[in-house]
């Protein structure tokens, strides 16, 4: 037998891997799509609204494969370049804008057209919208979830010390007087104020009247006196004994130092609560959930904001199966679809009016979670905060406030110097 040439061996290898990754009609007839996603937690769930659509369209398959994060944008990146990427995969906030306004996105803006022109605006929220958005403000995903930031609190640690489980009421000085209380009791952490964004800082300089990009996205508001003044406030909480430092936080996510029972609260996003409940099971019953504290004396506004973020369903602007996944898409996008999303516990559905669906998902545990106050704070969130060029500037932003919690450099300079990044790169983004 003849062997086949080395340069067609590679061009057979090859062609096979772009068929199995761009999905085509296999030896049984049907059109096998692949499905990329990174949450392990969230496979059964998408497993689910994938065998939904199935089941209606059965000479369809569909394949949920799961990456871990970094893995997944790497691979992400590497299929875009070679036109080999999934057939449907989740598209995050910090990362559309780079794909939509490179082309490397399908327009899905009028993918309901034939059912209801309006049917976006419909059903879905403005931030949710947003988050599927271009820079051309079309649509490049159908808006899979929503999310908001909670404050997660022990509540022995707080039945200990005397002092009252959070709630609507609580503000800022409430949270220092808690943590102070429960470690003078207790000698555990109190609030575990971890230099994030999304789950820290964000929240509150918005609370305060402030903000991180203007309206335009155009600059920075770290010199606005409202954002100066939650800057401080947040980063100021770690010169108290009750808080551990940035280096503690370096060896220690605020997560797992809570459910070790070394902190009494931290900030969290309501898409790990199921997960926690299932991955402490000795530690049920000992925590709960409450909105956010309040600013007690905003510069603007009532105080109140949690920073909310969102993924949707994207395909590629030329894969080979293009016209099936939109059909698949549509259905993602239905209320079905995203009926199914929230019953799964994978996820609050960005489907407007469907979010006691996800809350339903915990009913397995005999312990509740005031889930509700989820559901409330959708009134007042504030979307998660990106441009085009956040690239650029996330990493130097995020070194240089730590250099602040180090005392590098003071409090003002850092916040100049946080300015003047992001101001220099979304001028040339």
């Amino acid at each position: 037998m003849k062997k086949i040439p080395r340069i067609a061996a590679i061009v057979l290898a090859v062609t096979l891997l772009l068929m199995s990754l761009a999905g085509c009609s296999a030896a049984d007839g049907k059109t096998h799509l692949t499905f990329q996603i990174w949450d392990v937690a969230q496979r059964d769930g998408m497993q689910a609204i994938c065998d939904a659509y199935t089941a209606q369209n059965p000479d369809v398959v569909i394949e949920v494969q799961v990456t871990s994060w970094n893995e997944y944008w790497t691979k992400l990146e590497a299929a875009a370049e070679s036109n080999t990427m999934p057939d449907i995969f989740w598209m995050h906030t910090n990362q559309i804008l780079y794909y939509s306004d490179f082309g490397m996105l399908a327009d899905v803006t009028d993918l309901y057209d034939d059912v209801d022109p309006n049917f976006y605006s419909d059903h879905y929220s403005e931030i949710s919208l947003s988050n599927a958005m271009g820079s051309d403000g079309r649509i490049y995903g159908v808006p899979k979830d929503k999310d908001n930031i909670c404050l997660v609190y022990n509540k022995e640690m707080f039945d200990a010390a005397g002092v009252s489980y959070p709630d609507e009421s609580w503000t800022w000085d409430d949270l220092t007087e808690a943590s102070q209380k429960i470690y003078d009791t207790t000698g555990k952490y109190g609030y575990l104020a971890y230099a994030d964004d999304q789950l820290g800082y964000w929240n509150f300089v918005y609370q305060a009247g402030g903000y991180i990009l203007n309206e335009d996205k155009t600059q920075a508001g770290f010199t606005h006196p409202a954002t100066q003044k939650a800057m401080k406030f947040y980063i100021g909480l770690q010169s108290n004994d009750w808080c551990p430092d940035q280096s503690y936080f370096a060896q220690t996510a605020p997560g797992v130092a809570f459910f070790s029972e070394a902190g009494s609260m931290f900030l969290e996003g309501n898409w790990n609560l199921r997960q926690e409940m299932l991955d402490y099971p000795n530690m049920v019953g000992k925590w709960d959930v409450a909105v956010l504290p309040k600013c007690p004396d905003p510069v603007s506004g009532d105080g109140r904001a949690t920073i909310s973020n969102g993924l949707c369903y994207s395909t590629a602007a030329r894969g080979k199966n293009l016209e099936l996944v939109k059909d698949v898409l549509k259905f993602f996008g239905s209320e079905e679809g995203q009926r199914i999303q929230g019953l799964s516990g994978a996820a609050v559905p960005a489907y407007d009016g469907l979010e006691e669906t996800w809350i339903s998902a915990f009913d397995q545990f005999d312990y509740d979670l005031n889930l509700g106050i989820v559901v409330d704070q959708f009134e007042y969130c504030v979307q998660s905060v990106n441009n085009a060029s956040r690239p650029k500037w996330k990493s130097l932003v995020s070194d240089e406030l730590i250099k602040i919690y180090s005392g590098q450099v003071d409090i003002d300079t850092g916040l100049a110097n946080m300015q003047q990044m992001v101001d220099n790169a979304s001028a040339v983004s």
